[in-house]
């Protein structure tokens, strides 16, 4: 199971889904059979690997973005708790949040060259393209003239254009339509002329379409449901995230002044002190140091005003 399902999952705990009815596995004409379990390797061999670059593209797409929430948090949450502050308690854990910070960014962008260089995008469509070609390939063979050798070894461009996907995967496409050809020939010879044959043939495509339609239906209701759970839990998101605006907002001008109120008596009994051990003794060395230590929070309110302002850039002066 993949990343991206194992997520997906999560998100749709609690949801409901309805069970639809199950169709019956369509049932080819009997002429045809052989076609299909000669062709069925090599469509199982594309769809595994469509199946695994699938997994591995979707699950790298949901790591990145987790991932990058997760490096915004390590960025943000020192600065919201005030750890960025010299005189807090946890200022000397704050380098452990910015090393955090870096290794994930990292990882996000290891994962995403990993992805980007290996191509799991482009081999997924051109996998996936391929297995759903030769999948549909005895299903199309009734439709050709065998009774002649054509040019084009591909059965889907020798029936009619289907663009630009069928193209992409022509190779090998049309190798297999080219092993498949002699085998079809000799099953499909009389087959127009059989009666059972066109209506076992026809039975089967309507049981395909069936089958898609009730696939379809089934992917249609789950991204509905996933959807809808991923809008509930956004809005919730949106929520917490005001709340926590609000609190930290209240923080600020709350213990924050309040500290600083008490850093700045303290500053000047500092300075007091100072000023009169200078005046008894003459010593200027602890003057210094009181005075600097006081512009220091000095500064150091005005950082924080500014960190507090510098974010709503409103353009009104």
């Amino acid at each position: 199971m993949g990343l991206h399902q194992g997520i997906q999952r999560v998100l749709l705990i609690g949801v409901h889904l309805e069970p639809l009815t199950r169709t019956p596995t369509p049932s080819p004409p009997a002429a045809l059979t052989p076609l299909i379990e000669a062709i069925a390797p090599c469509h199982r061999a594309f769809d595994e690997r469509a199946i695994d670059y699938g997994h591995r593209y979707r699950s790298g797409f949901w790591a990145i973005y987790l991932l990058s929430a997760i490096a915004v948090l390590f960025a943000v949450l020192p600065l919201a708790l005030g750890w960025d502050s010299p005189g807090h308690t946890l200022h000397s854990y704050a380098a452990l949040w910015a090393s955090g910070e870096v290794l994930v960014i990292g990882t996000v962008f290891a994962i995403y060259w990993w992805g980007h260089s290996r191509r799991w995008h482009g081999w997924w469509l051109k996998a996936r393209t391929t297995a759903e070609l030769t999948w549909y390939l005895p299903m199309l063979a009734p439709l050709l003239d065998l009774t002649t050798p054509a040019a084009e070894a591909n059965w889907y461009l020798r029936v009619f254009d289907p663009g630009q996907p069928v193209r992409a995967a022509d190779d090998e496409v049309a190798a297999q339509c080219a092993r498949s050809e002699p085998l079809a020939r000799k099953l499909l010879v009389n087959a127009w002329s059989d009666p059972e044959f066109i209506t076992g043939y026809a039975r089967w495509t309507i049981e395909i379409l069936e089958q898609q339609r009730h696939y379809h239906r089934c992917v249609a209701t789950r991204q509905q449901a996933l959807l809808h759970r991923v809008h509930q839990v956004t809005t919730g998101l949106f929520g917490l995230t005001g709340l926590g605006a609000l609190l930290h907002l209240a923080h600020r001008l709350g213990t924050t002044s309040e500290g600083l109120v008490g850093r700045l008596e303290g500053g000047i009994d500092r300075v007091r002190a100072a000023t009169r051990a200078s005046a008894s003794g003459g010593e200027v060395a602890p003057l210094k140091v009181s005075i600097r230590h006081a512009i220091a929070l000095i500064l150091e309110e005005h950082k924080d005003w500014y960190l507090l302002v510098q974010p709503h850039r409103l353009h009104l002066a």
